[in-house]
């Protein structure tokens, strides 16, 4: 008689500790910036099935090219679990690291970047 798991589901809202989606993980895989854009590969949109809830809601977020920060905000997580969480996508060829600031970076591209980012954080 096979067994019925109707019991184990929760009929309350699922929380989660921030740090228990990272293994309690708090360094990043790969560096990465606050105002650092990412965007989803073409090809992880179509396999967003093979990730968690919320993997699966960092990459079809990361259409529209958000900062990490923004990423954080919009997903709800603490800025560290974000970072950890991207860089794990970034390593599993998922997402890309679109732009950051460098130190010889211009005048412009660091107030156009800064901008992006704060227009971004205003639309959450």
């Amino acid at each position: 008689m096979p067994m019925n798991d109707h019991h184990s589901e929760q009929s309350g809202p699922n929380i989660v500790r921030p740090y228990s989606l990272t293994s309690g993980r708090t360094r990043p895989a790969v560096e990465l910036a606050l105002e650092a854009l990412i965007q989803a590969l073409p090809q992880s949109v179509d396999r967003q099935w093979e990730l968690d809830d919320v993997n699966a809601a960092i990459v079809a977020l990361c259409q529209q090219s958000p900062s990490v920060a923004e990423i954080a905000a919009r997903v709800g997580v603490p800025l560290g679990v974000a970072r950890v969480l991207v860089a794990d996508l970034v390593e599993a060829g998922h997402l890309q690291i679109l732009a950051t600031l460098k130190e010889d970076s211009t005048d412009s591209e660091r107030r156009e970047l800064i901008e992006r980012v704060l227009s971004g954080l205003r639309e959450i």
